[in-house]
């Protein structure tokens, strides 16, 4: 398993409708072969800041299965215009601690 953390910035005034949206696109990202789950968390020192984290079974099924989907397109036309600026998106691996519980 690996874990994209993804640091969304939202234009001000548009974190409602960003979280709306998000409310929807979350359809789209959890029907994607590879999806493990996801959590999206909004900060609360900083106005409009999130963190979005989504564990997929691989690298692979979130750069190659989901990115290069026809479903990405429905998830960017929902989303990526919030951004500013446009997140960095990295992927971890656990090396310490606990494994997520599966089943």
């Amino acid at each position: 398993m690996i874990l994209e953390i993804a640091q969304l910035q939202v234009r001000p005034g548009q974190g409602a409708a960003f979280e709306a949206a998000f409310a929807e696109a979350q359809r789209i990202i959890s029907s994607m072969s590879g999806y493990l789950g996801h959590e999206l968390q909004r900060c609360l020192e900083r106005a409009g800041h999130y963190m979005l984290l989504v564990r997929w079974e691989s690298v692979e099924a979130h750069e190659v299965g989901f990115r290069q989907s026809p479903e990405y397109q429905d998830w960017r036309r929902l989303l990526h215009h919030f951004y500013d600026p446009f997140p960095t998106v990295l992927h971890y691996e656990c090396i310490a601690g606990p494994e997520p519980r599966t089943g």
